[in-house]
């Protein structure tokens, strides 16, 4: 195996694996794993190209500032690069990316503006008018610009479209794409065009995003909604675009691409983001429709660690209602922990304050239960208990939770109705759940509005 002498040069040339254990009808399905890029994802690629042509250009000189509003992964590439090559790195970013990528882009040394993901094109917090803004107000500044950048589908009609042919030995039918800049498609049809005419070309496009109906009917929709899914879909069409050899394209709701990318997870042991979820759910979707067998290949975008906290928890998920949980019709409803299926995050009254801090900590949240070992509870503790307690004597982290408990419980029956929760709520309590004088879990102010939101989603 080879040495290489720089991580950049690990860029590309990516495994492809067959699928063996999902249903894909007539077809046989690959799936190119562009997770395993050193930046974990397929973006690294055009990170790299936009740089490195950029510099023969001359366009970009050493100890110059790298701008780009980024999705995420985008950002990822270049902190990659720029950390490699010592170039300043701004990213402005939706609120909407997961806290993984956040925490990796500043962890590399990028400088990262959030901004608000419910606005389009136009306003002045859209994350691509945001960064172009600082760009002009930065000295020695390059905005990069992967929206508008030829460098971007360059890449791929030069690396990525090549490399797959070669793997496929010329054998490939169709290729299930998603879009995010647009440079995968372009550079792809661009290859393509010349290498394999007949191949096909099919989009997997998230509900809300305006490409799928452009595709599939020709309008081109100057509103679009909100998707959870990260790094795919549009709101417009990039200057860099070039859809003429799509030939179809599958609108996928943000749960059926979680639901699908876990499964690729228990099926296939493909750790996948979000996005690589939409697009095996579009790939599925077309092989199963096939009545040929055909070769067919999507990607795996990039790779799930990036969103342990949200497409793969199962929290979260049930806060949006994309995971399936049993109905009571009762306030066991509202329990986003309940004690029945052990996700209650307890503490006993004998444990060190220290241990109720860190499991605070580390499962984000703010109060704790209290229980003895039978399972009663006997008191709550929270943030504001423990500051009482440590101030001005650290040590008392040592004392027993039962020194800082508070054992005057507001509890609720479990049929006691939502409107019911407000007092307890307007007193500064959080709802102590129990079915005769069994504990079952704690409903907050948020888990209320978590229900609410589902219920107005519902509607």
């Amino acid at each position: 195996m080879a040495i290489y002498q720089n991580i950049l040069e690990l860029i590309g040339n990516t495994p492809i694996i067959q699928t063996s254990r999902l249903d894909t009808g007539p077809c046989e399905l690959f799936i190119k794993l562009e997770s395993q890029n050193p930046g974990g994802s397929i973006k690294d690629r055009i990170g790299l190209s936009m740089i490195e042509e950029a510099e023969a250009a001359g366009k970009l000189k050493p100890g110059d500032t790298l701008v780009e509003g980024t999705a995420g992964n985008t950002g990822l590439a270049l902190a990659l690069v720029a950390a490699q090559k010592g170039y300043r790195l701004i990213l402005v970013i939706p609120d909407k990316m997961s806290r993984e990528k956040i925490s990796n882009l500043k962890a590399m040394g990028a400088e990262v503006v959030l901004t608000r993901s419910d606005v389009a094109k136009g306003h002045p917090d859209y994350y691509q008018d945001y960064a172009r803004r600082i760009a002009a107000q930065t000295d020695n500044a390059f905005f990069v610009n992967q929206f508008g950048n030829p460098s971007n589908p360059s890449a791929h009609e030069k690396n990525t479209g090549p490399e797959i042919w070669r793997q496929m030995d010329g054998r490939l039918d169709t290729i299930v794409l998603g879009v995010g800049s647009s440079g995968t498609v372009t550079g792809l049809s661009r290859y393509f065009a010349r290498t394999a005419p007949e191949l096909q070309l099919v989009l997997a496009d998230p509900e809300g995003s305006i490409l799928a109906e452009y595709i599939n009917q020709g309008n081109l929709s100057e509103k679009s909604s909100s998707w959870l899914v990260e790094g795919i879909g549009e709101d417009f069409l990039p200057t860099i675009s070039d859809f003429t050899r799509v030939s179809k394209a599958y609108a996928i709701s943000d749960q059926e691409s979680f639901t699908v990318g876990r499964d690729l997870l228990m099926k296939e042991g493909i750790l996948g983001g979000s996005s690589s979820g939409t697009l095996l759910a579009a790939a599925l979707r077309y092989c199963r429709e096939q009545t040929e067998p055909k070769r067919v290949l999507t990607f795996a975008c990039d790779t799930g660690n990036k969103y342990l906290s949200k497409m793969y928890n199962d929290l979260w998920l049930r806060d949006l209602g994309f995971l399936e949980a049993e109905q009571y019709g009762d306030l066991r409803d509202l329990i986003a922990r309940p004690v029945s299926e052990h996700e209650t995050i307890t503490v006993l009254p004998d444990e060190p304050l220290a241990n109720a801090y860190k499991r605070m900590k580390l499962y984000d949240v703010s109060q704790l239960p209290v229980l003895t070992q039978q399972g009663a509870i006997v008191g709550i503790i929270d943030e504001s208990d423990i500051l009482l307690a440590v101030v001005g004597n650290p040590d008392s982290f040592e004392h027993p939770v039962s020194s800082a408990m508070v054992r005057e419980l507001k509890t609720v029956d479990v049929k006691a109705s939502v409107e019911s929760l407000m007092p307890l709520f307007e007193q500064g309590f959080v709802a102590i759940v129990k079915q005769g004088e069994k504990f079952l879990g704690l409903i907050t102010r948020l888990d209320l509005l978590n229900y609410l939101r589902r219920s107005s989603a519902l509607t």
